[in-house]
Formats: structure tokens, C-alpha cells, sequence
């Protein structure tokens, strides 16, 4: 069956929502089996070690690209469409967002995608703290800090009506962003050597870079074939977890991509950890942890909100398409999480030494 029946035998709707259980599962499965995890590749690199956990994520960082500028490159997709660069973004949100989400992460331990592939084998920290960061993420939207975040966001956005695209921007040729994940690769293949890292790791990380791919390529597919606007979007989590979490509490929420996205990814991560034999519960280990990893679920869903995306969001889905908001936000999530570790946890195990 090809695409256009398809979405004639099951709407433009339940096709997204199904695209986005798809690239979920394959998320899923691919992010569990590599561990990968943005706060623990910043906490490696603020330590001063280039250890498996900056290998496995800049190997997603820089296969996403690749596959991404892959994709446009065979025309299977076109950046230019794509939900993120269509509309304007925000600078100062991308710079003070992107700081608090990486602070966030470090006090609950996890970005909000790792929240939910933890949540999905039965970490019952992920499980509060994920829904602590969908709550908020859903007030930072359409709720009480909603102004708060729309005050931030309109200091500085960008010109033109849609956000910046750095490779038209810089003048390069389209083919130097693929240039540029390979190179990465490159490195990353490298660093990984250095560890020891197994294959497999190494293939479901480039998974999670797949994943993104997977996710444009289908909703760009859809949208220029659908009756109604479809949004050309990847894998991100702040938005989708705030949607996820209305489409269940309200009777006349509508399938999206969005809604089917995070259960895709808890559905793929299961399934990754139970053949694995990796299922298991675990709680708080007191009322400190508790509080720490509930202060930082609230601080990335306000701080994902206001960036325009989480750490998969702009730090994979939006820098593969060299979205400017997307690479400013990452940089400042990096910086956020690197001082949150020195402040709060170098200084506490120096303490405790």
C-alpha cells in the first residue's frame, strides 16, 4: 500500500499520529539501547573526559545531520517546509531557555527524552518527573507562565518572519551540511574507539539520528499530499508532551504527530528493555532527590517551552536542519548543564570527599 492510499483509507489525522508512533518506536528502541543522554555527555565533557557518553551522543548529534541533509539531498525532503525554520524564532528564548533546560536536566538527572525512555523500563523517578516536566511544559503554553515565556521570547526574535537558516545565511552550498556530520562522525567514531564501545551501541546511536530522519521524511511526504495543513516536524518532546498529556484529559483533542510520537518512544523503549531483560522498578531514594529532580522536570518544561524545543528537539531535530535558534539553544543547554554540575554536584562530592 503506498502512502496516498494510505491516507485515503485512514484520513490525514490517524496517518500523522501513526508516523508519529513510527519514528517514537524507532526512537525508542534505538535511545534505550545506547543510553543516549545529552546530561550525561555534558556532565563527561564538564569533567574534563571525552568519554562513551560524549562518543554516543555527538555519533547521534552528527548521524542525524547526515541522514537529515541526506534525505534533502535526494530530495525526499526540504528544510525550507519544515515546522521550526517556517516560523519566527527567538533568540533570547533559544539563550535563556536553552540555560534553564540545561540546568533542568541536571538537577532531575535526565533530559526530557531520557525521562521517557527511563519511564518506559519503570523508573518511577522518570515517571513524576516526566509528568511534572508535560504539566509545565503545558502552563509555559497555553497556561499561567504562559505570559512570562511570551514576554522573554518577544525580546529578540528573528527577522523576516521565519527563523534563520545558518547554511543560506553562511552562503555554503547545501552539500556542507553533510560534509559537516561526517566529519563529526568522524570524530565520533573516533572518541568511541578510544572507549571501547561495542558495535551495537554505535548502530543504535546513529538509530537515534535515523529516528529524526525518519520522522522529516514522513510528515513531508504527508504534507504535500494532505487535504489540511500538516506540519513538517521531527522528534521533539516539550511540545508533544504537553500535547500528549491534553489529548488524554480533553475529549476533543485531535491526533497529531505529536500524539503519537511519545507513545512511540515508550512503547519502542519497552519493548528494547524487556527483550533485553532490563526491566525494573525504582523509586526516590529520599525526600532530597525527590525534591532536586522535581524542581528540574519544572525547569525544562518552562525552559524547553520558552527554547522552542528540548535537547532532541533542537539539540538533534533542529540543528540536522541547521535551524539558528536550534544551535543557539544547544550551546546554551551545554553551558547551563556543564555550570549546574559544577555548582551543585562537584562542589557536594568535593564536600563529601
Amino acid at each position: 500500500m503506498d502512502l496516498v492510499s494510505l491516507v485515503d483509507r485512514i484520513g490525514d489525522a490517524p496517518a500523522a499520529a501513526l508516523f508519529g508512533v513510527l519514528t517514537g518506536v524507532i526512537f525508542g528502541i534505538a535511545a534505550q539501547r545506547s543510553a543516549f543522554c545529552l546530561r550525561a555527555a555534558t556532565v563527561e565533557f564538564a569533567r574534563g573526559r571525552l568519554g562513551p557518553r560524549v562518543a554516543v551522543w555527538l555519533l547521534t548529534f552528527s548521524t542525524a545531520m547526515v541522514w537529515v541533509q541526506g534525505a534533502e539531498y535526494l530530495g525526499l525532503f526540504h528544510a525550507s517546509e519544515a515546522r521550526i525554520m517556517a516560523v519566527p524564532g527567538s533568540w533570547s528564548g533559544a539563550i535563556i531557555g536553552g540555560l534553564v533546560f540545561g540546568v533542568g536536566m541536571v538537577m532531575a538527572r535526565g533530559c526530557s527524552g531520557r525521562l521517557l525512555v527511563l519511564a518506559a523500563t519503570g523508573n518511577l523517578r522518570s515517571v513524576v518527573s516526566g509528568l511534572i516536566f508535560a504539566v509545565t511544559a503545558q502552563m509555559s503554553l497555553h497556561g499561567w507562565i504562559a505570559p512570562l515565556r511570551d514576554r522573554i521570547a518577544a525580546l529578540w526574535v528573528t527577522q523576516g518572519g521565519h527563523n534563520l537558516d545558518l547554511l543560506d545565511a553562511s552562503g555554503l552550498p547545501r552539500e556542507s551540511g553533510l560534509v559537516l556530520g561526517l566529519a563529526i562522525a568522524v570524530v565520533a567514531l573516533a572518541i568511541a574507539r578510544r572507549n571501547r564501545i561495542g558495535a551495537g551501541s554505535l548502530i543504535f546511536a546513529s538509530g537515534v539520528g535515523f529516528a529524526v530522519a525518519v520522522g522529516w521524511v514522513l510528515t513531508y511526504a504527508l504534507a504535500q499530499i494532505s487535504f489540511t495543513p500538516t506540519p513538517v516536524t521531527s522528534a521533539t518532546f516539550t511540545g508533544p508532551s504537553a500535547n500528549t498529556l491534553m489529548f488524554f484529559l480533553t475529549r476533543d483533542a485531535a491526533l497529531t504527530f505529536d500524539v503519537g510520537l511519545v507513545p512511540g518512544v515508550f512503547l519502542g523503549a519497552f519493548l528494547a528493555a524487556a527483550l533485553a531483560g532490563e526491566l525494573q522498578f525504582r523509586g526516590f531514594e529520599g525526600e532530597g532527590p525527590m525534591r532536586r529532580a522535581m524542581t528540574g522536570a519544572a525547569l525544562m518544561g518552562f525552559g524547553g517551552m520558552l527554547a522552542g524545543g528540548c535537547a532532541i528537539g533542537n539539540g538533534v531535530t533542529g540543528t540536522s536542519i541547521f535551524t539558528g535558534t536550534a544551535w543557539v539553544a544547544l550551546t546554551c543547554m551545554w553551558l547551563g548543564a556543564m555550570a549546574a554540575d559544577f555548582v551543585i554536584d562537584q562542589r557536594r562530592e568535593a564536600v563529601l570527599a
